[in-house]
């Protein structure tokens, strides 16, 4: 899901050839028809600030394409269908590279699926240029500098604010809704996905207070202990609109500009102050932690309030809550973090 992303070869030469393509979006939809952009064109232009300086929409885009994770949830939320979008390459439930609760915001709006743009090799500039968009939102990202320049050849780019991957989901609506001229929309959007959130935990209320820790081990080498921190959305999304408590280990390092860090296996009392301890993996990861002279220090692993998600599902995906995926599926993925502590 957050692999690098690395340049295709030949993009200079590709990036010219679609430049000049006339090939339009295969939407199925005109602008002016079924998920058509509802902002004033009185409203442009706008200037949206991001980590390479601030890009400038002159006019009202009505072909919008996304890049990266979930930035087409805040078009779609908003009743806007993109002419293009990432392809979900993990959480998929059927292999058409489309999220479920995508596809049931797409049937919703009548639309057809946009043009999926396969990035896990790189960005597809020609893919990208072909949907000839208006705009290219990427607020939630780890776009590049170079990446950003070479897509600026095509529309102008929406960034993210500060730190790769570290754009939360309130940030991400409220850049990419601003870049479509929908800027009060997407403060509503905000406040009514913070109600679903509440209504979520309510539902859920055996995780009030209680330090959820986000990890990932692999089976195949114990020795280490990676961990999301709070510029993830797994864990910055409970913090910050839930309110629930950081472990110690995630509160200490902050700071930090990675979303993801390590520490070794023998320095396991870190995560002594974890509830709930949650990996990515299958049920026999559970024994796997608990025989482990090391890992079975962990009070949680050794109680066994252990959350395995497993991969490559879109109950995993949810795990880094979105536009669309809050109304859908949060409250069922709050009950998978809560059900170990009402085993215990």
């Amino acid at each position: 899901m957050r692999t690098s992303r690395l340049l295709a070869a030949g993009v200079a030469a590709a990036l010219a050839l679609s430049l000049t393509a006339c090939a339009s979006a295969s939407t199925g939809e005109d602008s002016d028809t079924v998920g058509s952009n509802p902002a004033d064109p009185a409203a442009f232009p706008v200037t949206v600030e991001h980590v390479y300086g601030e890009t400038t929409i002159t006019e009202k885009p009505e072909r919008i394409a996304t890049i990266a994770w979930a930035n087409h949830e805040v078009p779609l939320a908003l009743g806007v269908v993109p002419v293009g979008m990432a392809y979900a390459s993990w959480g998929d439930d059927n292999d058409n590279g489309v999220l479920p609760w995508v596809e049931e915001k797409l049937d919703e709006l009548g639309a057809d699926t946009p043009v999926l743009f396969n990035n896990d090799d790189g960005l597809d500039y020609e893919a990208i240029a072909d949907t000839q968009p208006d705009v290219i939102l990427a607020a939630y990202s780890g776009l590049s500098e170079e990446e950003y320049d070479q897509l600026s050849k095509i529309a102008p780019v929406v960034a993210f604010p500060t730190v790769k991957w570290g754009t939360t989901v309130d940030e991400m609506i409220e850049m990419d809704a601003k870049a479509l001229g929908l800027e009060e929309q997407g403060k509503a959007l905000i406040e009514d996905l913070r109600a679903d959130a509440d209504a979520a935990l309510e539902a859920n209320s055996a995780l009030k207070g209680k330090k959820v820790l986000f990890a990932y081990i692999d089976p195949a080498d114990l020795s280490q202990i990676g961990y999301y921190t709070a510029i993830d959305t797994r864990p910055g999304f409970l913090h910050d609109n839930l309110g629930l408590p950081l472990p110690a280990i995630v509160e200490e390092n902050a700071g930090s500009d990675e979303f993801y860090l390590s520490v070794s296996a023998e320095e396991a009392d870190k995560f002594a102050d974890v509830d709930v301890f949650v990996t990515y993996g299958d049920d026999a990861l559970v024994a796997t932690l608990q025989a482990d002279p090391l890992l079975s220090k962990i009070p949680a692993i050794a109680e066994g309030r252990i959350v395995i998600l497993p991969d490559a599902t879109p109950i995993a995906a949810s795990a880094n809550p979105s536009p669309l995926s809050i109304p859908s599926v949060l409250s069922d993925y709050l009950a998978l973090l809560a059900a170990p502590l009402a085993a215990n």
